[in-house]
């Protein structure tokens, strides 16, 4: 790595993936070596050359355009619940983990989560293991079609991610599958976001200066734009949308992972458009109980790695009941 070039950007690169799904080794090889320098210095890039059709993926907008068109009884019958699934209501997060800012303002956005699918009679779920239980779904009579939309994606976007799992593991110098194990039941989230046109207020955002909690995060925007990824020098670089590509981005997990090989890089979001945003980021994280130490290829000879081991379930939950207004009633309630 060049010491020098980390976080020193004025653009976010755009990298064709096409590649990761033939079985030209050389051409994969290619690929994850230009990855490599990504993550390395920026922690951000377009993902494109993926086979994800544009329909489907303006298919998911559409829906989300939908639900939060809803009144806001329907919204509220789908109000988040304890494993993480449902509706967040305006102004429902406060970024007050951050690492790159002080966040005292709640995100000016209204969201619903889906994560990985788990049926209430699943042994996970009778066990009460964290964020283990089925998503909410809106009424199909009052959404058509909505459901079976967001599970298309969903399983299109985890076979992309199980794509990029393998070109990380390339790109350090891993064979191509040594991570899968850690991903045998994933924690997957898709979020479906609503951001109104905000007011120019200090310390207004519509998603505060943040890195993300996990592994790596596949975002589809809309044509509005907004979100900006801070350089080395403190400057807000935007990252306008561009058509049928995915802003893919390296999570804190991933950086631990790597002994901050791989940098996971502040950003924000900031809609003064006159218009409203919709975005729909996916995030491929590791399964609760993976154990994330660093991997020794990462750590140099005679060195100890930065960070000690952590089971990601626990690290995951640490972050989430910090920063979601819900979870600290949800505590307060059970101390009671």
């Amino acid at each position: 790595m060049n010491a020098n070039a980390r976080g020193d950007f004025s653009n976010i690169p755009v990298l064709d993936v096409s590649a990761l799904y033939g079985d030209d080794q050389d051409a994969i090889d290619a690929v994850a070596n230009t990855l490599r320098g990504y993550l390395e210095n920026i922690g951000f890039l377009y993902v494109v050359g993926h086979p994800i059709a544009q329909a489907n993926i303006e298919a998911v907008r559409e829906a989300s355009r939908a639900f939060f068109a809803l009144p806001e009884e329907d919204k509220l019958a789908l109000k988040i619940d304890k494993n993480f699934r449902g509706y967040l209501p305006f102004a429902g997060s406060t970024i007050v983990t951050s690492s790159v800012a002080t966040i005292s303002k709640p995100n000016q956005s209204e969201s619903i989560f889906f994560m990985h699918e788990v049926d209430a009679d699943d042994p996970r779920a009778q066990a009460g293991r964290p964020l283990q239980g089925p998503n909410q779904w809106p009424d199909e009579a009052k959404l058509p079609d909505f459901r079976q939309t967001i599970e298309r994606y969903v399983d299109e976007m985890t076979v992309l991610s199980r794509k990029m799992v393998g070109a990380i593991s390339t790109a350090l110098g891993l064979p191509a599958h040594s991570l899968d194990r850690h991903f045998d039941e994933p924690t997957t989230f898709l979020r479906l976001l609503h951001y109104p046109t905000q007011p120019a207020e200090e310390g207004l955002f519509g998603s505060a200066p943040h890195t993300d909690y996990g592994f790596i995060t596949l975002l589809a925007q809309d044509d509005v734009g907004g979100l900006e990824v801070k350089n080395k020098n403190g400057d807000w670089v935007p990252a306008p949308p561009i058509p049928n590509s995915f802003v893919m981005n390296v999570g804190d997990i991933l950086a631990r992972w790597s002994n901050d090989v791989f940098v996971s890089t502040p950003h924000r979001v900031i809609n003064r458009s006159g218009r409203e945003r919709y975005s729909q980021p996916f995030f491929f994280d590791p399964s609760m109980e993976a154990i994330i130490e660093a991997l020794p290829v990462c750590v140099p000879a005679g060195e100890q790695p930065k960070y000690a081991p952590i089971e990601y379930g626990e690290y995951l939950m640490e972050r989430i009941d910090k920063n979601y207004h819900y979870r600290k009633k949800l505590a307060a309630e059970g101390a009671a």
